[in-house]
């Protein structure tokens, strides 16, 4: 089983167990739904998702069988993970973290490997070595190869 990082358990809200996490996970309609089993910490304490709504920057849950304020206070500051594979993802999605690595090609021209992606205000960017940055939107991303690890860029003229 390998677990992914979906976000952070930053406080309580109310007293009958919601919780807050801060999150800026990719596919966060595949896991913040009632019945998704997460896994909490560093123990990796497993917990099913009650209860789900976004509230001003955080998703609100609520686990299945925590109902008060002081079964849930000990969670905070740890980190929530899901299964990779409970994510059911499509062919054409793919985690974020998984393209590090990935050859950037170009005109068909390997220009180098992504280190690293971030978010920067409006959409992700993924930096190419370590001074070439584009950003990981549908207008400069041809194609994804995933069984290459091979992500094609257009539209670069002007950004490289």
């Amino acid at each position: 089983m390998e677990l992914v990082r979906i976000g952070k358990i930053v406080n309580t809200h109310g007293i009958k167990g919601e919780l807050r996490i801060l999150s800026d996970f990719e596919f966060k309609d595949k896991v913040f739904k009632k019945g998704v089993k997460v896994y909490v910490g560093k123990k990796k304490k497993e917990f099913i998702i009650n209860s789900y709504r976004f509230h001003k920057i955080f998703d609100m849950v609520t686990f299945e069988g925590f109902n008060n304020i002081n079964d849930v206070e000990y969670l905070k500051g740890d980190f929530v993970y899901v299964n990779e594979e409970d994510l059911n993802l499509k062919e054409n999605e793919i985690l974020k973290s998984k393209l590090i690595g990935f050859d950037v090609i170009i005109d068909n021209k390997n220009i180098g490997k992504i280190t690293e992606i971030f978010w920067a205000k409006a959409n992700d960017v993924i930096r190419v070595n370590e001074n070439i940055l584009i950003p990981y939107v549908d207008e400069f991303i041809e194609k994804l190869d995933k069984e290459n690890k091979k992500i094609y860029v257009k539209n670069v003229r002007g950004l490289l």
